[in-house]
């Protein structure tokens, strides 16, 4: 039994040291010497503090903020331990009454917007954690937040075309705007 034991256990230490410790450091170490930002997180500093990723999504509901995308993550929203979707299709009649209640909050919090409310901010994306909202969204929004902060509408405007991201690879995905980064540049430029 002795001579099949040692064997055994020397390579489980060795494969366990390589697997369990190695591998991990070297990928870390390539990860952070190729992409820095993103194997931190993608945090964003606000004063030197992060307070928040640009990966995950943040629950805004003061109407002087953009919103986001609703969450599906539970038990609260944009819990990244909690990432998924819904799981509700187009004919499940759930999905059909959340949909009306945020296109319901949506036209209370701006009662004055009779434009067509973008699919992006009354259903969850598949990760229930979405950063972005499309263009639309956010020039949806524009109106409420300007009034909100009693900025001038060119402002919030503004701010929406220098914060939209384009196409990645400029072909694959549709132009999208971060809203911690918009918000945040609101925030900067009327405290």
């Amino acid at each position: 039994m002795t001579p099949i034991l040692r064997p055994a256990l020397v390579l489980f230490t060795v494969l366990t040291a390589l697997t369990g410790g190695v591998y991990p450091l070297v990928v870390t170490g390539i990860a952070q010497a190729a992409f820095p930002d993103q194997a931190t997180g993608s945090l964003i500093l606000r004063h030197g503090k992060p307070v928040g990723s640009s990966l995950i999504g943040q629950s805004f509901t003061d109407p002087k903020y953009l919103w986001g995308r609703p969450s599906a993550t539970g038990p609260g929203p944009y819990n990244a331990s909690a990432s998924s979707g819904s799981n509700q299709g187009p004919l499940n009649p759930a999905l059909t009454e959340a949909v009306k209640a945020r296109i319901e909050a949506l036209r209370a919090a701006d009662a004055g917007n009779t434009a067509p409310v973008p699919i992006d901010l009354v259903t969850a994306s598949a990760s229930g954690l979405d950063p972005h909202i499309s263009v639309a969204a956010a020039q949806y929004q524009a109106a409420r937040v300007a009034r909100v902060r009693t900025v001038p509408l060119q402002q919030v405007q503004a701010l929406i075309e220098q914060h939209t991201e384009g196409r990645l690879f400029g072909f694959i995905g549709e132009p999208r705007v971060n809203v911690l980064r918009l918000n945040l540049a609101l925030d900067a430029a009327r405290p």
